[in-house]
């Protein structure tokens, strides 16, 4: 029986036309593309839109600076972010404005909605304003004092120093930042969303919707009335006037998600179809990919606005963390704070896709862009792991085999290791689904350990001296095995599935691509699938992006220092490669002759098994020859979800590490392990003649 086909709406969070897209924006953006990718790949119906956030005071004040409109600002903006997504290779399927009738006519029928229900309320409260601009202030055109630390400097919203939250009318010797004039408190009469009335729909709503973390945060709010949310702004101001309200306008954030609605609508009206059998229709799944700053407004406002308009509701809220650079928040002073533009003048888009990929996951916890983990993790794996099985059969094909690919009938080892990663797309595809993006990669590695073994095992550049024929078998089975990963590696590397697809002589890959075994048909040119990067490249782009102190204006948006408090790892890490000058912190150095003190050696794996009740630990069990059997206890369960493969395999371990009690039992020894657990990595193995018990020297 087909499979059903899903109907889907897939949306990002918009991007504001102030400023240019930067490395904290594309954890969002190129996780939601590998999940659309995937449905598309499944042959769904997956619709991605989105657009540029367009009003607001700050475009306004930057377009009267640059002395342009803020059309022809919104304009350009537009131009370049979606030049920069396109190179990223984010495959919008509309990227539209805010700034556009639809969303207009959009804007008036949630607030005529709003009004009817007996939704808006009029009050009137005291705001700052600056007689030089002839303008409100909002919260980030004004500093000063903090009026509960005393800290200089602080924003009309939060304090940096303290964290406190207050109204910008309550700052001490407030400046505007626009003018640096001093502003005076006028009051003005502004329109209130009131949530309240829908607090049971909402407390409800939550829960079902988002994250149980995300949930749980949001619901700390219902302990009390929910309180009204001004939807309006005093003129002058870039945006949608209110109607019936002269010279009052929609604050950014009620135009702002009204524009996926927007964005859609323009989509369906260029391809004939119906907005209604999109977003209003019950069969249809509607998903937001958003970041967890701005939680409030996806979880409360935006539901409680499309509860009273009359329009479905998202099926569910993804909500990601924020981006550390080096374990820090990004900074223009160091260089870490990157632009798109920044980045693509220098490295190619196809090693950040990768790397974001092997670090995302389904949690609202911060993602750290370590550069020198980042060099290592493409060199050696997307590179050396997956890509140098396409480079070396292809290549030898070609040269010494016509290019010509052998049938693979009666060949029970070729075929039963391609029957072994077409299994592992079952898991692949769960994993795409529940946005596990880290588990992909690390299930890809797996399978592209068992592909190199085999190409290793069956040493086709010997055998193609000796019998070609057979040579061309194993390299045919090889490439087939590439193939797979490849169409498994689609949603995250979709330029360079292109390319792998070219050399097949193929147009078009769907999931049950996968299924074919192809035979007899001579490949195209080999074209270098993935460039290995230079440490040189990363620090060009870091001084690139590098801003002395004085005019850095640090910034903390979608950037948050880590807090590293873990407990140590339970296995050793290790690593290799080129140094860069970004590597991160280290523990304090050690003499050679304490390296010395360990003694590392070879064991082979009897029984491995996961840990009950543990959602890290694995137990093995060495035959480490004449020193016996060791029991090690190590956290790398998530790197290896089905550890019994690891039975026979040999590894290398600290044999003299003084043996310590865990609540699991003792554990005798260290598995060393290179990589982070739970990423693309693994234990060190030897060479295979080597005897258990060995040294490693």
């Amino acid at each position: 029986m087909a499979e059903k086909k899903r109907r889907i709406v897939v949306t990002s969070a918009l991007p504001y036309a102030n400023g240019d897209i930067h490395l904290g924006h594309l954890v969002e953006y190129l996780q939601t593309d590998f999940w659309v990718r995937y449905q598309k790949l499944r042959g769904n119906e997956c619709v991605y839109v989105c657009a540029d956030d367009t009003h607001g005071t700050p475009v306004m004040i930057r377009a009267r600076k640059e002395g342009v409109t803020p059309e022809d600002l919104i304009a350009r903006m537009h131009a370049i972010h979606l030049k920069d997504f396109t190179d990223f290779q984010v495959g919008f399927d509309n990227y539209y404005s805010t700034n556009s009738p639809e969303n207009r006519d959009f804007s008036e029928r949630f607030y005529a909605a709003m009004e009817k229900s007996g939704g808006v309320a009029k009050r009137t409260s005291p705001q700052l304003y600056c007689e030089k601009c002839g303008m409100f202030l909002p919260d980030r055109f004004v500093k000063g004092v903090c009026p509960k630390c005393g800290a200089e400097g602080q924003y009309g919203d939060s304090c940096d120093r303290c964290g406190s939250t207050y109204a910008a009318e309550e700052l001490g010797s407030p400046r505007c930042t626009t003018c640096g004039g001093t502003p005076v408190v006028r009051d003005s009469e502004h329109l209130y969303f009131e949530l309240e009335p829908q607090h049971a729909f909402l407390e409800s709503w939550i829960p079902g919707h988002t994250t149980s973390d995300v949930s749980n945060k949001l619901l700390e709010w219902f302990r009390e009335p929910l309180r009204g949310w001004c939807i309006s702004r005093d003129a002058p101001y870039f945006g949608f006037e209110i109607p019936g309200h002269k010279d009052k306008y929609f604050y950014v954030w009620v135009d702002a998600p009204i524009g996926y609605l927007a964005s859609l609508k323009n989509w369906c009206e260029s391809r004939g179809e119906k907005f209604e059998d999109w977003w209003q229709n019950p069969e249809a799944e509607r998903y937001h990919f958003i970041g967890k700053d701005i939680i409030r407004f996806h979880c409360l406002f935006w539901p409680g606005m499309l509860n009273v308009a009359g329009f479905l509701q998202p099926d569910k809220i993804f909500v990601h963390g924020f981006l550390t650079v080096n374990g820090e928040k990004m900074s223009k002073s160091k260089g870490t704070f990157i632009n798109a533009r920044t980045y693509l003048d220098h490295l190619p888009p196809e090693a950040l896709r990768y790397y974001y990929a092997a670090k995302l996951g389904p949690t609202t916890d911060d993602m750290d862009l370590n550069l020198a983990d980042f060099v290592q993790r493409v060199n050696s794996d997307l590179v050396g792991k997956i890509t140098n099985i396409a480079s070396r059969s292809a290549q030898m094909l070609q040269k010494r085999l016509d290019g010509r690919l052998a049938s693979l009938d009666g060949c029970e080892e070729e075929l039963a290791l391609l029957e072994t990663l077409r299994a592992g797309g079952d898991q692949v595809a769960k994993l795409y689904e529940e946005r596990r993006f880290n588990q992909v990669v690390v299930e890809v590695c797996r399978l592209a350990d068992a592909a190199n073994a085999y190409f290793d095992r069956k040493e086709p550049w010997k055998s193609v001296k000796t019998d070609p024929e057979a040579a061309r078998v194993s390299l045919t089975a090889a490439l087939n095995a590439f193939r797979i990963l490849a169409i498994y590696l689609k949603p995250i590397l979709p330029a360079y599935a292109d390319r792998a697809m070219k050399l097949f002589g193929e147009t078009e890959w769907t999931w049950n691509s996968r299924l074919d075994t192809l035979s007899g048909l001579t490949l195209g040119e080999y074209e270098y699938l993935a460039s290995r990067i230079d440490a040189k490249q990363v620090d060009a782009m870091v001084a690139a992006a590098t801003v002395k102190p004085a005019d850095s204006g640090e910034v903390a948006h979608e950037s948050r220092a880590s807090k590293n408090k873990g407990k140590p790892s339970e296995c050793a890490a290790a690593s290799g490669g080129g140094q860069t000058a970004f590597q991160p912190q280290l523990k304090a150095e050690i003499a050679f002759a304490d390296f010395e003190k360990l003694d590392l050696r070879i064991g082979v794996v009897e029984s491995c098994e996961i840990v009950p009740k543990s959602s890290k630990l694995l137990k093995f069990v060495l035959d480490a020859g004449p020193l016996g059997r060791r029991t090690i206890f190590s956290g790398i369960r998530m790197a290896y979800p089905e550890p019994e493969k690891l039975v026979g395999r040999q590894v290398v371990f600290v044999a003299n590490l003084a043996p310590r009690k865990m609540s699991v039992g003792v554990s005798e020894g260290m598995i060393l392990f290179a990589g982070e657990p739970g990423e693309c990595g693994g234990v060190l193995s030897p060479s295979p003649s080597a005897a258990g018990g060995v040294p490693v020297t």
